[in-house]
């Protein structure tokens, strides 16, 4: 395990071949894991020394302790919040941070523990899905502090949750349990406390068999009308586009064919 003293970064082998996942983890317990201008560059560099390791199939991203991420830290932002250039360039850079997360080819998958809100639910909202456990509590609150959510909950919580049920949790305050958020389709599964890294095992062992480029290129064609608001038609020309060049071009469409008429496992190289 390694990683800057507010983030840790762990490689879990995945069976018995070199595929892993990498583990990113919020580590400041105590004060529910805020993500101020060093913790979020520092899991930006997490993010993509993970991403540019090409046997870490799956990245995830948790909190140590009773929460994933309380958001920002309150006590700097008094600070902060007086500063005309900084925190304008602070936002921007946390977006930046937390936008690049859908770009990248590998899978990311927030691993809800506890009180997850303000820039705690922003940054699972730029995860691809997210797991929570039973103790998962997750709501916006930046309007319980006199704030506004400024890390992309204000965007993309309608994207996710449908506009009324974003502006009912924006608005009012209030934390869903799991289940409710289950029900509302904030994550995809609810977990026992304590099982929330072997889920992301399960899932990234299943991703691992996968052609590491076929699954880059499916996640850019899954995103890109999400976030950037493409119609149908467009979305479905960028879909055939990709899929056309991945299968007339790529090693892996081929090996997977060929292991298939041949009843073998194929092997793929991300080629």
């Amino acid at each position: 395990m390694s990683g800057h003293d507010a983030v840790l970064v762990e490689r879990i082998a995945l069976g018995a071949g070199s595929a892993q996942l990498g583990l990113v983890t919020m580590n400041r317990p105590a004060e529910l894991n805020p993500i101020d201008l060093a913790s979020g560059r520092a899991l930006g560099v997490a993010f993509e020394d993970l991403v540019a390791d090409e046997q870490v199939r799956v990245v995830a991203v948790t909190g140590a302790g009773r929460a994933f991420s309380a958001g920002g830290d309150m006590k700097k932002y008094q600070e902060l919040q007086r500063d005309a250039q900084g925190f304008p360039a602070f936002l921007a850079e946390m977006h930046g941070i937390f936008m690049k997360i859908p770009q990248h080819p590998k899978p990311f998958v927030a691993l809800v523990n506890g009180i997850t809100v303000a820039g705690g639910i922003e940054l699972m909202l730029a995860c691809d899905f997210a797991i929570a456990s039973t103790s998962a509590r997750i709501g916006d609150a930046h309007l319980n502090f006199g704030q506004m959510g400024g890390g992309g909950v204000l965007a993309l919580l309608p994207h996710a949750v449908g506009p009324a049920r974003a502006r009912e949790l924006v608005l009012s305050g209030r934390l869903l349990p799991p289940e409710e958020a289950l029900d509302w389709g904030l994550v995809s599964r609810v977990v026992p406390d304590g099982e929330l890294v072997a889920a992301a095992i399960a899932f990234a062992t299943d991703v691992a068999e996968k052609s590491p480029l076929a699954v880059g290129n499916a996640k850019r064609v899954l995103n890109a009308a999400y976030w950037e608001g493409t119609g149908l038609s467009a979305g479905m020309r960028l879909e055939r586009e990709a899929t056309s060049r991945y299968c007339l071009t790529s090693h892996d469409a081929h090996e997977g064919l060929s292991a298939f008429a041949d009843k073998r496992r194929p092997a793929f190289t991300g080629r």
